[in-house]
């Protein structure tokens, strides 16, 4: 019986392959420990089962495009206009109506076209809470002086991304409400490596930029108003000599901007293809459990994923980033995680960019994307949803012991969750 002989490979070609799987696991070992480096608060990975738990929670599934609050903010809102006060209005009837502490920043900047009155909206849950992981986007369009091009609507620029936070807001709501009753009655869950007291000091913001776009041409002074205005506010506005912070003796004294763990900023989203990279290896770790999210929600079978569009987030880990809201708030020390589609949609800045550019898989898989990234970084899971095993409280007469009154050692009492 004859053997067929298969040709060896010429020693250099195994040799340049041995070398490139090398320094292939080095990098890969060494991104993982640097982004575990620069990660420095816990991050509260959920089960698969109790991620499927949560995002089939209310609100549900979006029905189309251009329904619900897309439906209201697919209109030409340019900064300063008539419709971009409308938009203001019902971002904050969402919030207003969930309870969420609203903080309006208006001021008057000088634009190319003239001076143009602004205004940011700001959304906290729990304001007294020491500190804030922030998610933003902008509201305003692109301002055009002539018809048709005033007609632009920017629905991947910013109105899903808007869309998306109002839809987190209302998914996140009752299960922040149900932890600050537990908390605030001394019932906080308690398991191994899980304090739900000390997890809540972390609350959420959202913030909506005003006058993101640039009336003329981008430049340092002809863009982001918004948030040049409230990065500069926050820097100048000092805490209180109560907040935790401040008991640290911190030189100089802590502002607002020392509260923010993170910003999440969201942009040029909604379309059907997105890529997202990390631009700052402070954040690489956040870009890791955002994209480790999505995978988990493939593998469950919870999204539905288009032709083409498995991966969204690169593993090439960017320098220099690209200009937008977070720039002032990176200039002065906060960590930023910039959530940007790279290349940009086809459509950015044209009239196409309306409701026909949307994807309605990929706002979908946009929001159970963002409920699952903001419920591990808070450490919220599907117990907040439903009632939690706690310990039966007794009453003095219950407490007796050979006849003997004993009273009870505490007056508050923690879920204990094995």
């Amino acid at each position: 019986m004859s053997r067929i002989r298969i040709p060896s490979s010429p020693p250099s070609l195994l040799l340049l392959l041995f070398v490139f799987v090398s320094c292939l696991t080095l990098i890969t070992a060494r991104q993982t420990r640097d982004e575990s480096s620069y990660q420095k608060r816990d991050f509260h990975t959920l089960s698969n089962e109790d991620i499927t738990k949560l995002v089939n929670l209310d609100p549900p599934q979006w029905n189309g495009v251009d329904e619900g609050h897309l439906g209201k903010l697919l209109i030409p809102r340019a900064s300063g206009s008539q419709n971009n006060t409308l938009v203001q209005n019902y971002i904050s009837s969402v919030f207003t109506n969930l309870g969420w502490h609203e903080e309006k920043t208006p001021f008057r900047g000088t634009t190319p076209i003239g001076d143009i009155d602004f205004q940011n909206l700001i959304y906290t849950f729990d304001p007294s809470a020491p500190r804030k992981i922030i998610i933003a986007a902008h509201f305003d369009s692109k301002w055009f002086p002539d018809f048709p091009a005033n007609q632009f609507i920017g629905a991947t620029d910013s109105a899903a991304p808007v869309s998306m936070i109002l839809d987190l807001a209302e998914f996140l709501t009752p299960l922040l409400n149900q932890r600050k009753g537990r908390v605030d009655s001394g019932r906080g869950i308690l398991k191994r490596d899980f304090d739900e007291e000390e997890v809540a000091e972390t609350t959420i913001q959202f913030v909506l930029f005003d006058g993101e776009e640039a009336f003329r041409d981008w430049t340092a002074t002809d863009s982001i108003y918004g948030a040049r205005h409230l990065a500069e506010l926050w820097q100048n506005t000092f805490l209180p000599s109560s907040h935790p912070l401040n008991k640290r003796r911190l030189s100089p004294s802590p502002s607002v901007l020392n509260t923010i763990d993170h910003l999440v900023l969201l942009d040029l989203l909604g379309n059907k293809h997105s890529m997202i990279y990390s631009y700052f290896r402070e954040t690489d770790w956040l870009h890791a459990k955002m994209k480790s999210a999505d995978e988990r929600l493939q593998h469950e079978g919870l999204v539905e994923v288009e032709k083409g569009e498995k991966e969204w987030f690169g593993d090439m880990r960017m320098r220099g980033g690209i200009g937008d809201d977070h720039l002032p708030f990176l200039h002065r020390g906060v960590s930023i995680f910039h959530v940007i589609s790279n290349p940009f949609p086809k459509v950015w800045h044209t009239l196409a960019d309306d409701a026909s550019a949307l994807s309605l898989p990929a706002l979908r898989r946009w929001n159970r994307i963002l409920r699952v990234f903001s419920c591990e970084y808070l450490g919220l899971g599907p117990l907040s949803a439903t009632t939690s095993k706690s310990p039966t409280k007794k009453t003095t007469d219950e407490l007796r012991i050979n006849g003997m009154h004993m009273l009870p050692l505490a007056r508050t009492y923690k879920t204990i969750v094995e």
